[in-house]
């Protein structure tokens, strides 16, 4: 979790690691039939909403965002994930235990969305969930979910340790149920060729997924690097494994060599929880990288109304300034705290 440089197969193979920067859109984004026809569900959605065109640097009227909230009988709801604050965390001016009051308190933000490396000290040891449980609901926040890295490959060739990447993973369904959360999010990593990589993911995804339906959780897979990034490969292993707790968490950001818009089109129909990755704004308070507005049209076309995360991860702002513009960005697109 500490390194962000890698990048494709690459960055999925380090498990310690989360999302790499971006330094721009993506390259070789895809212009085709289905990235139009996506572009034109997206306009139609931001339409009904009042917000105009989605393109990019176009400053949104806050009137007319706060009416499209009120008529929207389901607003997404902000949370927080947090490795927004891992430069914080990793230098200890942010305690681990602390993470639900800081989102309260400091941001406002009353849904909250663990990172696993964060707790691979506390985890099994007497009274940290029910303290963790209890903070939570101090601060009035709710526990969305918990991101899990650094416990093998779900989609690993061998099938020893595809099963022990699931019973890794185990230990993490059980916090998330004693905190309340509805997912646990992991990640689609695997070898070898297109197919066999889809195959045996699924295969993964499937155990463990059987494994959460008891507990009444889900399993999500973020678009994180090597093949999960491609959109269209990910929406097929969501088919094979078949299981309505099984679904995606899509990244605004975290698409390489795909178009992020088809990427999260893709991703969408599968989604139990969205990140909106961001990384620098302009004057005007819009997102430089990623069009927000047709990000968000995007994801209500398909009919979500879940939490969206912020997952800041900027260098220029601070990572409390950074945070507080992406919050104001998502409220004047009709977000709610």
């Amino acid at each position: 979790m500490a390194e962000r440089g890698n990048t494709g197969a690459e960055h999925l193979t380090n498990g310690a690691a989360r999302h790499p920067s971006l330094d721009g859109d993506a390259s070789g984004e895809r212009i085709g039939r289905r990235t139009v026809l996506g572009a034109g569900v997206a306009a139609a959605a931001l339409g009904s909403m009042g917000l105009g065109s989605a393109g990019l640097g176009v400053a949104q009227d806050p009137a007319a965002a706060s009416t499209s909230a009120a008529a929207d009988p389901k607003p997404l709801r902000i949370s927080l994930a947090q490795w927004s604050l891992h430069k914080s965390l990793f230098a200890g001016a942010v305690k681990p235990l602390d993470f639900p009051a800081v989102a309260a308190r400091d941001y406002g933000i009353r849904g909250v969305e663990y990172v696993n490396s964060f707790y691979k000290d506390l985890i099994g040891k007497e009274g940290f969930a029910e303290d963790l449980r209890r903070r939570c609901s101090d601060a009035g926040v709710t526990s969305v979910l918990i991101m899990c890295d650094g416990e093998g490959a779900l989609g690993d060739p061998s099938d020893a340790k595809r099963a022990k990447s699931v019973d890794n993973h185990r230990k993490w369904l059980d916090l998330a149920k004693h905190l309340g959360c509805h997912s646990i999010r992991v990640n689609a990593q695997s070898d070898g060729e297109r197919a066999e990589q889809a195959r045996l993911s699924a295969d993964g995804l499937r155990r463990l997924a059987e494994a959460a339906k008891p507990l009444g959780l889900n399993v999500i897979v973020e678009n994180h690097g090597g093949l999960s990034s491609h959109g269209d490969w990910l929406a097929g292993v969501m088919k094979a494994v078949g299981m309505d707790n099984c679904g995606t968490l899509p990244d605004f950001g975290n698409f390489y060599e795909y178009d992020r818009y088809q990427g999260v089109e893709d991703l969408m129909p599968f989604a139990k929880a969205v990140s909106a990755k961001s990384y620098d704004f302009d004057a005007q308070g819009n997102e430089t990288k990623i069009d927000y507005p047709r990000m968000l049209g995007l994801v209500r076309a398909a009919g979500y109304s879940g939490w969206v995360g912020i997952e800041y991860e900027g260098g220029r702002l601070s990572e409390p300034d950074g945070i507080k513009a992406t919050k104001e960005l998502l409220a004047r697109l009709g977000c709610g705290a």
